[in-house]
């Protein structure tokens, strides 16, 4: 099929940024989507002007309508790059597609700042929550951010304060390109610009001394979690996540899971990551909704009920983590469910469930260990060691 459908990449220099193909692909066009910006930024053509849709995901019905007619989308910087272009991309097949990917404004941004970009952690805040940044939170960590308008920037610092980064520099370049550029420079803590909407923002992360840094790695410390003293302990979910090994777009079911600790590390351990939390307490449910958004404003679908019964009509996983609730039915159940080669790890501390994973382990072979962790504690004026309930651990591969 010829190609009918262009994505091109516009920055704020307009037509003159542009290659003379995708000039020419703009002057010959029958239809012209983008923002009212993009359209100002070419003048004008004989094109037909579409603005974005409202909602936004009706785009893709109204380009397949327009199949056949030479249609151009305009989009700021690479289309690519956190931009619609990925959502066209994934609608349409690729004889289908041009791009012509334009400088991004990450690239612009690590320009002006002479910042090597292997270096720099590129997120977009834009319409996502802000806690996204949280787990690239790291002392001398260098992010650059795109954000929803200029007010973002206020929170974004607000919340970087709270997290004991004040002393972080913060950059924001507005208009990048074009003849109206301006910058702002400041720390996080006593950040007070007013910065137009269209903006790029550089933080360069610097911790308080007193700061506790969340690892991205395993083993968040427990307090920070919400909780309510029943669930996957530090050393054990340590061990829990190593087993059930997050991968990037892998969806793990945390059946049973409470306050969502577990299903809360896999998504911070691997790029979009995904979980679906199973747990029948409302009060447990609300916990891991607040634990998912404090922790990096993740979407955890959360189903309330038991399993198996909670499960049915689910999206096949990558993974599972069972931590409570575990029986031959549930267990059978999950292992239907998952994926070749997903992995299921179950852990269990009652001797009913952990015959049934002794059966299991008899019949389907895996690793089955014996977890326990040993703290010491204050014994009158002296100190002790307090051993935590021994966890039954059952690991398995699908094959």
């Amino acid at each position: 099929m010829t190609a009918w459908l262009h994505i091109i990449g516009i920055g704020e220099d307009g037509l003159d940024g542009l290659t003379t193909t995708a000039r020419s692909c703009i002057a010959s066009a029958d239809y012209i989507i983008g923002g009212k910006r993009h359209h100002a930024l070419i003048g004008e053509s004989l094109a037909e002007r579409i603005n974005w849709p409202s909602p936004f995901d009706a785009l893709v019905s109204e380009l397949r309508a327009l199949c056949g007619k030479k249609v151009v989308v305009l989009a700021t910087g690479d289309p690519l790059w956190f931009s619609v272009g990925n959502r066209i991309a994934a609608s349409f097949d690729a004889d289908e597609l041009v791009f012509y990917p334009h400088v991004s404004a990450f690239q612009l941004a690590a320009s002006s700042l002479g910042w090597a970009l292997q270096d720099v952690t590129c997120l977009s805040v834009h319409g996502r929550p802000l806690e996204r940044i949280k787990p690239q939170m790291q002392n001398g960590q260098k992010l650059l951010l795109l954000t929803s308008n200029g007010k973002a920037i206020a929170e974004l610092a607000a919340m970087i304060t709270g997290m004991g980064f004040g002393p972080s520099k913060l950059v924001a370049i507005a208009n990048m390109g074009g003849a109206d550029e301006v910058r702002f420079d400041g720390f996080a803590q006593d950040w007070a610009h007013e910065v137009p909407d269209l903006n790029t923002v550089a933080v360069e992360c610097i911790a308080l001394p007193s700061t506790q840094i969340l690892p991205v790695g395993y083993g968040l410390p427990d307090d920070a979690f919400l909780h309510d003293g029943t669930m996957t302990k530090q050393e054990v979910r340590a061990v829990t996540l190593a087993k059930l090994m997050p991968a990037p777009n892998a969806l793990l079911w945390d059946v049973g899971c409470g306050c969502g600790s577990v299903a809360v590390e896999w998504m911070r351990a691997a790029y979009n990551a995904r979980a679906i939390g199973i747990e029948a307490r409302a009060d447990r449910r609300a916990m891991a909704e607040e634990n998912a958004r404090n922790l990096g404003g993740f979407d955890l679908p959360l189903i309330a009920g038991l399993a198996p019964d909670a499960l049915g009509g689910l999206e096949k996983p990558d993974a599972i983590f069972i931590g409570g609730g575990l029986s031959e039915e549930v267990f059978d159940f999950c292992y239907a469910a998952l994926k070749p080669m997903g992995r299921l790890v179950c852990n269990v501390v009652t001797l009913g469930s952990e015959q049934v994973l002794l059966e299991k382990y008899g019949a389907l072979g895996g690793h089955l260990t014996k977890l326990q962790f040993t703290h010491a504690i204050p014994v009158g004026q002296k100190m002790g060691w307090k051993p935590a309930m021994p966890v039954t651990q059952y690991c398995l591969v699908k094959k």
